[in-house]
């Protein structure tokens, strides 16, 4: 079989002009990041978009619903990665029978587009507390519009389809107007309330956080051991020694936990440690209640060299008692008493086995408090939204937790300093230290944040609900009936729900929609009326979220109710409130989608973001989750598994690819990963996709070259095919089956390696090598070319098809290029139907041994051709000797040269000489003699047989004189 581009090495005619290459302009060299935006052009001319949901109508629907990404700064790898998965799950389902319709949104609210905005601000030399708020908020439209149209062109260059020109955005009048909407369904149903409760509060960008703003870093904070002394009881004039990583919020202590089941003693110190450069903080004779699993630990800390402990402390006898403020006496407002409670929270894991008990600056504290006391009235506001201490902190007002300014900004501020200090003066500091430790900081501003208490809006999660349960039990019933790819984002999310507080949705901002409410200044009640509700979301339907702040509170609430009565609230809502009520005003608002949506798709940081702000916010109102199906991918990390930063340089951008090999192969490296698992990302790992592309890329271009002038005239049926076609055309119905599964398992990486192991494995090293001597020689009219053609076809429609979802420009350059057309595309296609009568278990059985036989001679042909003994297979006539007879048996029929591609080949059942080739490892009895073919070489097929005289062997010669 002579190659194509090989040199006639022969005297007398060229036979080369006999042949029947393949022929297409389909080129080698796929040029993607040049031809990529031709082809988006051409899909935005003829309207691909529109076409496609013409072409579905009447299917049955399929909804993703795009989770929205905040319309600021430009795409990464990781949003890059989640916008493929998605345009892969849409064009499976669109060729697989469904209506698949993807309209993508954008989250144009809340503090990343705030923050940047009042950046700019700051560049100009304005702080934000200067900008009156409607220039603001016209300044974060205007931002969010800008960047929401530079990455809706970054997404559209990675190939996906979707309805670009018509996208959600929660800034758009009538999305606002939902989401006030939809607040107010909260407020109907009871569960909104307003709560003095500490939250996780930003002094450098003045506004409570949500847990899904937060992010945990290493920061070194200093730690103080305090004596709070014990006014009440058998132990009085002992001190509680009690550990904090937050001295700042001593001002705020209002009592000191225990552990009720935990061991306490009474600890007198002898003698202090010498050689001190500064005088210690206690002397012998002190009196010190400790754990006793922390006692050596605490003794180590405060310098002291000896101690004795006199006593046990049993836990009963702290019950009901009380000790001094550490501060008393200091800028008279500490002189009230300092209880002890019993927590269950309290552990001897670190400290002293007393927990200081600020119930303004911290979760457990405040639900300590207010399980002992029942009240919120009590717990002071010692420090501001600016971080700074407020007139409820006598003697250290004014003074910064952090620095919210300038270079120092996130910093520690004075008021560390400023309380040791005063600890030190009233002899109640024990020891101090540093220790560094994860602490939450915010992930926009990168600044720690502190616990605060203040007042803040939250919607109820264990108040009961219409149906009798609760928001959490509606919640957590949803999470059992979604399905979740991977399954472990089950339990993820559902042990989210299960421990998260209240959900807080009040933020002290000013880009974003509005807390549409009136609470009765007496009595907190918040308004429910249908006639006012009604009045506030038309006004912002009509005028945007600013209606609220510019429309006078009269005009929404009428004749009914007196202004004075009421005050309208100026918080904004937390924007996963928004992003997660996206599925009222996306799949209910639009005739072209249908609530609830088959699947969500985002990272798996959205466990505790968009998925579950959407779960709540849909249980809230509608009573079920507004999906079916959770799809998470990982994070992208490099090539040695770690997140990608600037400051370690391991950073690849999107555009940097395409720029280098194209968007397809952005496609190539997601679809061949496993998206459920974090993805690696390397020049290497890009490498072998732009490998794996080049394989398939020249398997498809053969395909084309060969199906040159292919009809259907041509076509012959199954039942006239040899052997080798039926075996090919079988294992295109196994591969549909398989693909299929593939798609509908959302398992695209499974996809990928069985389309391109076929394309490599089973047509280019296998069939089609097998093949191109009949498909060069053989006349056009054999049954035989026929039926390799015939098989061809099939190959290049399910292939071109199968992998379009994927390689979404590759495919449609090949499409067209078999099938021009000026308005055709490959993805208006549906997946071939495959005949049943193809799938044949038997055959493919036996054609099993047959390319067992078959590996070993190529292997023995391999060592042939390394040792120079031979140069190309067909001066080959090799003899295989085979020991199993159904193995032998299975060539019955067939010529096992034309399978070896050599000029000769013989079978044998006899026993192989002790030299013959065997592959090493293989239980299999098959061994292989090579030889060399006897005979002249065909100057047409260059096959060496016996039969040819001068210059054509029998098949040529007929070829050519009936040409």
């Amino acid at each position: 079989m002579p190659d194509a581009s090989a040199d006639d090495e022969t005297k007398g005619r060229d036979y080369k002009d006999t042949l029947f290459l393949p022929k297409t302009e389909f080129p080698m060299r796929a040029g993607l990041p040049k031809r990529e935006p031709q082809w988006l052009k051409r899909w935005a001319d003829m309207g691909l978009y529109q076409r496609l949901r013409e072409d579905a109508k009447g299917r049955k629907g399929f909804v993703l619903h795009d989770g929205p990404p905040y319309a600021n700064g430009h795409i990464h790898m990781g949003t890059a990665l989640t916008k493929i998965l998605k345009d892969l799950i849409i064009r499976s389902k669109q060729m697989t029978g469904y209506n698949a319709n993807f309209v993508p949104g954008w989250d144009c609210h809340g503090l990343p587009i705030e923050w940047k905005v009042e950046e700019e601000f700051r560049g100009n030399g304005r702080a934000k507390r200067d900008v009156p708020s409607s220039e603001f908020r016209a300044a974060c439209r205007i931002y969010a519009q800008k960047w929401l149209d530079v990455q809706r062109d970054e997404f559209k260059r990675l190939g996906g389809e979707g309805d670009w020109d018509n996208p959600y955005t929660t800034m758009a009048f009538a999305s606002e107007a939902r989401i006030a909407s939809e607040l107010l369904k909260f407020a109907e149903a009871g569960l909104l309330y307003r709560g003095s409760k500490p939250v996780m509060w930003s002094p450098v960008e003045q506004t409570a956080l949500a847990e899904a703003e937060i992010e945990y870093h290493d920061h070194q904070s200093t730690t103080i051991w305090v004596k709070f002394p014990l006014e009440s009881g058998d132990f009085k004039g002992a001190s509680v020694v009690i550990w904090t990583t937050t001295p700042w919020t001593i001002p705020g202590n209002r009592a000191i936990c225990y552990g009720p089941k935990m061991s306490y003693g009474l600890y007198e110190v002898v003698a202090m440690k010498g050689d001190l450069e500064f005088e210690p903080w206690s002397a012998p004779g002190d009196r010190l209640i400790l754990s006793d699993a922390l006692a050596e630990s605490v003794r180590e800390a405060g310098l002291i060299e000896e101690w004795k402990r006199v006593g046990d402390v049993p836990a009963e006898a702290l019950k009901d008692r009380h000790c001094a403020h550490p501060l008393k006496g200091f800028g008279g407002g500490y002189e009230f008493d300092v209880p002890l409670l019993a927590g269950d929270h309290v552990t001897d894991e670190a400290g002293t086995g007393f927990v200081h008990t600020a119930p303004g600056h911290g979760q457990d504290d405040y639900i300590a408090w207010v399980s002992a006391f029942g009240t919120q009235v009590e717990i002071p506001h010692t420090v501001d939204e600016f971080g700074a201490y407020t007139d409820e902190a006598p003697g250290f007002t004014g003074e910064q937790v952090l620095v919210i300014e300038g270079k120092k900004k996130g910093k520690d501020g004075g008021a560390n300093k400023a309380v040791v200090e005063q600890l030190i003066a009233h002899g109640k500091l024990l020891a101090r230290g540093r220790i560094k430790h994860s602490y939450p900081h915010s992930w926009r501003s990168k600044a720690p944040v502190i616990f605060r208490n203040t007042p803040q809006w939250f919607i109820a999660l264990d108040k009961p609900t219409q149906n009798g349960k609760t928001l959490r039990e509606n919640a957590l019933n949803a999470i059992d009936e979604t399905q979740f790819t991977p399954p472990q984002g089950r339990n993820r999310i559902r042990t989210m729900v299960e421990g998260r507080p209240d959900w807080l949705i009040s933020r002290q901002r000013a880009w974003g929609v509005p807390i549409t409410i009136f609470a009765h200044k007496e009595t907190g009640e918040v308004l429910v009326d249908d006639a006012v509700n009604g009045r506030i979301t038309s006004a912002i339907a009509e005028k945007g979220a600013d209606a609220w702040f510019d429309t006078p509170a009269a005009d929404f609430l009428g004749a009914d109710y007196a202004v004075d009565d009421y005050e309208k609230v100026d918080d904004i809502l937390d924007v996963w409130f928004d992003s997660g009520s996206t599925h009222a005003f996306v799949l209910e608002d639009r005739p072209d989608l249908r609530w609830p949506a088959d699947i969500y798709c985002e990272g798996s940081d959205q466990h505790r973001g968009w998925f579950q702000s959407s779960l709540l916010e849909s249980c809230g109102t509608r009573g079920r989750a507004p999906y079916g199906h959770v799809v998470t991918n990982g994070f992208v990390v490099d090539g040695d598994g770690r997140k990608m930063s600037k400051s370690l340089g391991n950073v690849m951008a999107p555009d940097q690819i395409i720029k280098q090999y194209g968007a397809e192969i952005i496609r190539i490296w997601m679809a061949s990963s496993d998206y459920t698992d974090d993805l690696r990302v390397s020049d290497e790992i890009i490498g072998s996709s732009v490998d794996a592309y080049r394989k398939l890329r020249n398997t498809m271009r053969y395909l084309i070259g060969a199906l040159y002038e292919f009809s259907d005239d041509e076509k012959v049926t199954p039942a006239e095919m040899p052997e080798l076609e039926r075996y090919i055309l079988h294992r295109l119905s196994v591969l549909d089956e398989e693909v299929r599964a593939g798609y509908d398992k959302l398992d695209f990486k499974g996809v990928w390696r069985k389309c391109l192991d076929f394309a490599s494995l089973e047509l280019s090293a296998f069939y089609l090598d097998i093949r191109k001597d009949s498909l060069y020689c053989d006349s056009p009219n054999s049954t035989r070319r026929r039926a390799a053609r015939t098989v061809m076809s099939a190959v290049f429609d399910r292939l071109t098809t199968w992998l379009a979802p994927i390689c979404v420009f590759t495919m449609e350059e090949a499409w067209l290029e078999r099938y021009p057309s000026e308005d055709g595309s490959v993805h208006l296609q549906q997946f071939p139907d495959t005949p049943g009568e193809w799938r044949d278990d038997a055959l493919a059985a036996k054609w099993r041994k047959i390319r067992d036989v078959r590996r070993v001679v190529t292997g023995a042909l391999e060592v042939e051709r390394r040792e120079k003994r031979i140069g190309a297979s067909l001066e080959a006539a090799p003899v295989a000797y085979v020991a199993d007879p159904e193995m032998l048996n299975a060539y019955n029929g067939l010529d096992p040269a034309e399978l070896f591609i050599t000029s000769g080949a013989t079978l044998s059942g006899d026993p192989a000489p002790d030299n013959a080739f065997r592959l090493e490892g293989e239980s299999i009895d098959i061994a292989v003699v090579s030889q060399k073919a006897a005979g002249i070489k065909c100057k047409r097929c260059w096959r060496i047989l016996p039969e040819v005289d001068v210059d054509l062997c029998k098949r040529c010669d007929d070829v050519v004189e009936n040409a």
